[in-house]
């Protein structure tokens, strides 16, 4: 696998799923009050379920994918602190449009705790427009979506 390329995670990537998710996760624990949803997924469960993506050998970043009847949820995305600033986010971005395209989707969605203000400022370049802000539980989350059309 070349450093751009981006597969299906495998069984073994299992253990670097949850620690490149820790690692991009872990410095919001203290701003959000609260753990990560991200931080807390079965990893495990979720690379058997064929819902996860990585690029990169060893792995740096990742998506976690759910298809639905009529969009695309971009359940999380991590990248490693270590390759921050190397177009790991964008690349797994333009793969999460490319998803979606070939599976006949129209649109993409995601949602992103308010805290995260950096999120903010990103997806919106990549064409995610703000749908609506809802308190579920413990986090208070902005929702996107991105048409495709």
């Amino acid at each position: 696998m070349t450093h751009d390329e981006i597969r299906p995670a495998a069984a073994a990537d299992a253990a670097a799923v949850k620690a490149v998710t820790d690692a991009a996760y872990h410095h919001y624990i203290a701003r959000i009050g609260v753990v990560p949803q991200p931080m807390e997924a079965d990893h495990a469960a979720d690379v058997a379920a064929g819902r996860v993506f990585v690029t990169g050998e060893p792995v740096v970043g990742l998506v976690v994918l759910d298809a639905y009847d009529d969009h695309l949820f971009l359940d999380s995305i991590a990248v490693h602190p270590d390759a921050a600033g190397q177009g790991v986010g964008g690349r797994l971005l333009r793969f999460v449009d490319a998803r979606a395209r070939a599976l006949g989707l129209p649109e993409i969605r995601l949602y992103t705790n308010a805290m995260m203000w950096e999120n903010q400022k990103i997806y919106p370049k990549y064409g995610y427009e703000v749908v609506e802000r809802r308190v579920d539980g413990p986090y208070d989350r902005i929702h996107y979506r991105r048409r495709l059309d």
